[in-house]
């Protein structure tokens, strides 16, 4: 194993531990409420930083993917009895096929013409939440979900559900990395760098691409799902184009291109807009001005940011 794995590992233990610990000090459902939310989000954003920050390329439709996975999720149980956790994996692999299906054509395109096509596929399947309202529930939403569960004990306590969501992370995270060290993500990042001198070697630019953009909607997906059977229901408010904008703002602010970035950024932009809370009249305007700052001053994201004062100027760390 590098030096590089070795250290990713170790800071995977280190975050093991910490939430681990994290419950003996904080007791209040609240609170643990908003770490739950705060793994949902980073489980997409991970996903999501792979094809942002590996193959460089910006998707607005990543909510359009967590909202399927969640509704598949909650209509199956929740209408039709299926055993939640078979539901979470047949909504991954539908999810998944609905990906290859929009990221084959879709990918072809470059710039805003991909963004402008990955937003079209979100407002699409906004409406369909909204208008297919005999399956869905219409602007209401769909309740009646029932909480997954393990060894035959109900997930439904937010303590419960913390070490099922954060576990997952953890796995989520390490199979990223396994990802982006790959062949596979070796191809990514030659491709970000240069697609013109990555085919030249040889590298599958477009099955490649397709790839990640799968993979990336997969982690959406179970994030959705996880989501459907926390809070028993979900509405189209919860998953349209304004989330695909704050999840790709998290992985920005946190750092594209790296792993521990998305967690930091879902972990900073989450439970921001709470925090702002004692200023209501202004939480807007504070919102957007600290995202504004951070995108000026901090262009590599806050982890980018932190690498580079670990450097000396002539490039080498302290």
């Amino acid at each position: 194993m590098t030096s590089s794995g070795k250290r990713f590992y170790a800071g995977l233990l280190a975050l093991a531990v910490l939430l681990a610990l994290l419950p003996l000090a904080v007791s209040n459902p609240y609170y643990l409420n908003v770490f739950n939310v705060v793994a949902l989000n980073v489980m997409v954003v991970t996903g999501l930083n792979l094809l942002i920050g590996y193959a460089g390329h910006i998707s607005l439709g990543h909510a359009a993917f967590f909202g399927l996975g969640a509704y598949i999720s909650g209509i199956l149980t929740g209408s039709y009895g299926w055993e939640p956790w078979l539901t979470l994996i047949f909504a991954a692999a539908v999810v998944a096929l609905v990906a290859t299906i929009i990221g084959v054509p879709t990918l072809r395109l470059k710039g805003n013409y991909l963004v402008m096509a990955t937003l079209g596929f979100n407002l699409i399947v906004s409406v369909l939440m909204v208008q297919l309202d005999d399956i869905t529930g219409g602007p209401s939403g769909y309740s009646g979900i029932p909480p997954l569960s393990l060894f035959g004990h109900a997930i439904a306590t937010d303590q419960s559900f913390y070490w099922l969501a954060w576990g997952l992370v953890l796995v989520g995270l390490g199979l990223a990395r396994n990802l982006v060290h790959s062949r596979v993500g070796r191809g990514l990042k030659a491709l970000h760098e240069s697609p013109l001198a990555a085919a030249a070697s040889g590298v599958p630019i477009e099955a490649y691409k397709v790839k990640v953009f799968v993979v990336s909607a997969v982690y959406a997906s179970v994030a959705g799902s996880l989501y459907a059977h926390y809070y028993g229901i979900i509405t189209p408010a919860t998953f349209d184009i304004f989330k695909s904008v704050e999840l790709v703002t998290m992985c920005i602010i946190g750092g594209m291109g790296s792993l521990w970035g998305g967690l930091f950024g879902a972990a900073l932009i989450t439970p921001l807009p709470q925090l702002l809370a004692v200023v209501e009249e202004y939480k807007d305007i504070i919102f957007g001005g600290i995202l504004l700052v951070l995108l000026i001053f901090l262009p590599q994201g806050v982890v980018g940011w932190l690498e580079g004062k670990r450097m000396r100027p002539g490039g080498r760390a302290f």
